[in-house]
């Protein structure tokens, strides 16, 4: 049936990004330098006590560092309405775009629910994806953080 807004008026977009947000828990040595291992396996009792600790050495949307800029960069048009969804596996989130805001939220993904308007940041909790929708107004560099 597709978006709707509060009133039950249809929403449409021009593009989605899906950001996912990762927990990587990577062994160190006793210099406090990041191990290397030559297989998975081998690193698989030394990651197993980082992950015990439940503190990751990173935190980092899809994947790895710097995925979402330089060639990365997710990119739109002024005018241009975009869908992001924003998942995270294990902790609770607050995203948000420096530069513009959520004209449309749904913090859990569900889109039966009613939107939430205008936000600033959003909560999402850890397990679930959140969606926002945002027309940009302007041109420059807005940062998703």
């Amino acid at each position: 049936d597709g978006l709707k807004d509060q009133d039950g008026k249809p929403l449409h977009y021009d593009k989605v990004y899906t950001i996912g947000e990762f927990d990587l828990y990577i062994p160190k040595d006793a210099d406090g330098k990041y191990k290397e291992y030559e297989t998975a396996l081998e690193s698989y009792g030394d990651t197993t006590e980082v992950m015990r600790g439940l503190i990751p050495s990173h935190i980092v949307f899809n994947g790895k560092k710097g995925a979402l800029t330089g060639a990365g960069a997710l990119t739109a048009k002024v005018g241009e309405t975009v869908l992001f969804i924003h998942s995270t596996a294990n902790r609770d989130t607050r995203p948000h775009l420096i530069g513009g805001h959520g004209d449309y939220v749904w913090a859990t993904g569900k889109f039966i629910n009613k939107s939430e308007r205008n936000l600033e940041t959003w909560f999402i909790p850890g397990g679930t994806a959140g969606v926002m929708m945002y027309t940009f107004k302007q041109p420059g560099v807005y940062a998703y953080v």
